[in-house]
């Protein structure tokens, strides 16, 4: 008889049913399944251990080693998520003092990792100190040694790790089809509207609790088609009044010109009904917040819809934008939805059918930068899509694309006929390399960088696919309008069934950061004055991407990082392993993905040219933009934005917009209003991709690094 010893001093009868159960617990945290050969092997394993030592009383803490034992043998992984549960409490003691610390700073200071977030709020502040005890949980039981250690290093950087294992990140949501017939939200059945008002109504509803239930960016792509059938339904109801009106008043005569009269009556009722509608959808969007503590970002493209009220969505949408919101002497415009105008030259060129639309869009992006703009008809990869198929990528979030994956053959076409999906799908989330630090350490210990850069390559790769693995898992409620209402392309799914069947077309990406600081290590010049070896390294990562996307079945992306808080981390990273180096740690921040450094002193034209090398070579996500140091001049703002559609840019319009609360006066970039004096005020200055406040009533949203990159801004 063998008596296992408790960590009480008691004993207790040995079951081998409960090392079974043990073990089976442990798979499950890395999403294994043990045969029931296997879990026999490892009983065995242990029992014979204990007859070949003659134990009778068997310290608890020796049939855990013997578990271990029996578990490398049989499943590695398994072994090391056993040992790292049985070791949680005195982890949890640290980890748990470390998160009181952190949520102390949050109570009284504040957080800036995020300018979405306003910290001051309570539900901000409780979302905050659950995403840090939930980072710290994914740390603990997901990731391996190895990739701990990089992450703390800094040789990688994993995105959102408080969310990551919980859902997905950004996507391009198919209003059009949750929409189309009615469907269910919150045990409530929703009717498909009848008008457009509701129509707004319902998509400012849909977008709230959606984008609630992912992390990344929420995108409703070209929404001025969406709408236009909305639109039409109210035409039809506005027309129909006024004809009846008429008709009594005429005792039911009518002439050619009362039909003229309630056409022209009926459109102009459904043009305010679009801008109470959009004026609306800004008002939720940058006044609730999610359950996240944020305010999601969300973002709509519109631009190519030729019918006469997809125009006029699209006409409004801008004029909206470009006329702000407060009060009347005022006014300044929000921050959501980031809007995306889609530029087909045959369509919005001079002379094109859509020119008006292209006008407004200008009037608008001269005076609020947005909309950005998505080149259709130049050479890249989205054009491409769009000649060739016929299908516009959408950006998600802000910069974030899809790469194409086809009804029939999936990551390739199966013949001439098989056409890309695109709407309804998504990404699970980005891992970032931090190229300057991993060439700084193959230097260090003379080795390749090429094999040090493949080592962080596998174990990324190894991270996604773990993380894919895991989401394959949830269940379809977690997100009952994307998995079951048709949100996502095949999301009709019960709600007690895996999501595992949609994970097909999701991409996951490889973050670039720092190029420029690449260059600078590698011969102390900028990629403004060189760039080749930040060339060669990227066609390098395309090369091995595109062979692990072949080997994995995976949709893997490269993707332009849009480091936030993450600029003035890397550079904390670097000074503590290979400290202070001139031009690549010295500032308090490393430059943005691919782009020149801000302080460059080059023209729009110039940069423009030097991003175009990297353009093709990050087709995950990027954005182009350039710095406009005139005044609202709407001729400069045209003559780049329809130069950068050539291009095949996605470009963005970056002005440095000021506007003062006391008095209402604005101006680009003033720090003390020169009307008034008053030092409250409100600026807006280009994030990355996507616009943030750095200054609300004199007090800052963003981090001092980027803080730091904004002040040193010549050329972005």
């Amino acid at each position: 008889m063998v008596r296992i010893i408790k960590k009480d001093g008691t004993l207790e009868d040995f079951d081998g049913k409960k090392i079974a159960a043990a073990v089976t617990k442990s798979a499950d945290r890395v999403m294994y399944k043990f045969k029931d050969s296997e879990i026999n092997q490892i009983c065995d394993f242990v029992i014979n251990e204990i007859d070949k030592n003659g134990l009778s009383d068997v310290p608890i803490q020796t049939m855990h080693n013997l578990v271990e034992s029996a578990l490398e043998v049989v499943e590695p992984k398994v072994a090391k998520s056993y040992k790292d549960y049985r070791n949680y409490k005195k982890d949890f003691v640290h980890m748990l003092d470390d998160v009181y610390q952190k949520a102390q700073s949050i109570m009284y200071i504040g957080d800036k990792e995020n300018s979405n977030t306003d910290s001051a709020l309570v539900a901000t502040k409780r979302s905050l100190i659950y995403n840090h005890l939930n980072k710290e949980l994914y740390q603990k039981f997901f990731l391996t040694t190895e990739e701990l250690q990089a992450c703390k290093d800094g040789y990688i950087y994993i995105h959102d790790m408080a969310s990551r294992r919980d859902t997905m990140n950004c996507c391009l949501f198919d209003m059009e089809s949750v929409l189309n017939g009615g469907f269910e939200m919150g045990n409530l059945w929703y009717n498909e509207p009848k008008t457009l008002a509701v129509a707004f109504d319902v998509i400012g509803d849909v977008v709230l609790s959606t984008a609630a239930q992912q992390y990344g960016g929420f995108t409703v792509p070209e929404i001025d088609k969406i709408l236009a059938p909305y639109a039409e339904k109210s035409f039809k109801k506005y027309y129909d009044e006024i004809i009846d009106i008429i008709k009594h008043c005429n005792d039911y005569k009518l002439f050619e010109e009362d039909y003229l009269y309630a056409e022209r009556k009926a459109e102009r009722k459904v043009k305010r009904e679009f801008e109470q509608g959009f004026q609306g959808l800004e008002y939720k969007l940058n006044s609730v917040g999610s359950s996240r503590g944020d305010y999601p970002f969300v973002t709509i493209t519109l631009g190519l819809g030729r019918s006469k009220f997809a125009k006029m969505a699209s006409i409004t949408a801008l004029e909206v934008h470009k006329n702000g919101q407060g009060k009347a002497d005022r006014k300044k415009p929000v921050l959501f939805p980031k809007i995306v105008f889609l530029y087909d030259e045959n369509l919005h060129g001079e002379g094109g059918e859509l020119e008006e639309v292209f006008e407004a869009g200008i009037e608008c992006s001269r005076k609020t930068m947005y909309p950005d703009w998505l080149s259709l008809s130049g050479d890249s990869y989205v054009a491409d899509a769009y000649k060739n198929y016929g299908v516009v990528i959408s950006p998600m979030g802000c910069r974030a694309f899809l790469s194409l994956w086809f009804e029939k053959g999936g990551i390739s076409p199966l013949d001439d006929m098989d056409k890309p999906i695109v709407v309804g799908r998504w990404n699970a989330g980005a891992i970032s390399l931090h190229l300057p630090m991993i060439l700084a350490k193959a230097r260090a210990e003379s080795k390749d960088f090429y094999s040090v850069l493949d080592y962080y390559l596998e174990m990324i790769r190894s991270l996604h696919i773990r993380t894919l693995e895991y989401l394959g898992e949830m269940k379809a409620s977690t997100n009952p309008l994307a998995y079951c209402e048709g949100g996502f392309y095949g999301g009709h799914l019960k709600p007690n069934e895996k999501i595992k069947p949609l994970l097909k077309y999701v991409t996951v990406s490889f973050g670039i950061t720092a190029l420029n600081e690449l260059q600078r290590l590698y011969n102390h010049k900028s990629i403004a004055e060189d760039g080749q070896f930040a060339l060669e390294v990227m066609e390098y990562i395309n090369k091995k991407t595109e062979e692990f996307k072949k080997q994995d079945g995976i949709l893997y992306a490269i993707y332009g990082t849009p480091a936030e808080s993450l600029c003035g981390l890397q550079v904390k990273q670097f000074r503590k392993k290979y400290g202070i180096v001139a031009d690549v740690s010295d500032r308090e921040y490393v430059s943005n993905s691919f782009h020149c450094h801000v302080g460059e002193d080059i023209s729009p034209i110039k940069k423009q040219d030097l991003e175009k090398r990297f353009w093709n070579l990050l087709n995950g996500g990027k954005i182009q933009y350039v710095k406009y140091p005139v005044d609202y001049n709407v001729k400069a703002v045209k003559t780049l934005v329809r130069r950068a559609m050539k291009m095949g840019f996605y470009e963005g319009v970056n002005l440095a917009l000021s506007y003062c609360d006391n008095c209402g006066y604005e101006e680009l970039s003033m720090d003390v209003c020169p009307r008034c004096g008053s030092g409250n005020l409100t600026k807006i200055d280009r994030m990355n991709g996507y616009l943030s406040y750095s200054r609300v009533h004199g007090d800052t949203r963003l981090n001092s690094a980027k803080m730091a990159e904004i002040n040193d801004r010549k050329s972005m």
